[in-house]
């Protein structure tokens, strides 16, 4: 799958097209979280998007539906652990000029910026996070309906 999007990601840059990649965090869980901010920035780092924007996992239909597509195997990460998918993920990131948000109501640490330019910021901003949560820029959680 990852080839067929950096191929598509590229075939609309190499038009003239500005591309937009929301990347989800959480989407796999506890298992699978480290594996998809290394593979996320993989993709980001081979197409380099104009914009760039994280939101995070909401199981809209329920947590046991969204379980049942894992066969049970799926974990909802905790906030700690988003900042952590979050860190390894801008971590990995080797972008020059996209325009980076983290600013979705479902982002509890907000990040706004240029990555490359910015990408120290990001880091230090989410070592905060992790390190010292209650002094941190940190949103409260506000429940959203569906």
């Amino acid at each position: 799958m990852r080839g067929l999007t950096v191929e598509g990601l590229n075939k609309s840059k190499a038009a003239g097209l500005d591309s937009s990649v929301m990347i989800i965090n959480g989407v796999g869980g506890r298992l699978l979280s480290e594996q998809h901010a290394i593979q996320s920035a993989m993709v980001l780092n081979a197409t380099q998007p104009k914009f760039a924007s994280t939101l995070v996992l909401t199981a809209h239909k329920g947590l046991e539906h969204y379980k049942n597509r894992y066969k049970g195997e799926f974990q909802e990460m905790e906030n700690l652990e988003l900042f952590k998918e979050m860190r390894t993920f801008i971590e990995h990131l080797e972008l020059e000029e996209t325009i980076f948000r983290s600013d979705h109501a479902s982002n509890r640490l907000v990040l706004k910026g240029n990555l490359g330019r910015d990408k120290q910021k990001f880091l230090s901003q989410i070592d905060q996070a992790i390190e010292d949560p209650h002094n941190s820029n940190i949103r409260n959680y506000i429940p959203r309906g569906y």
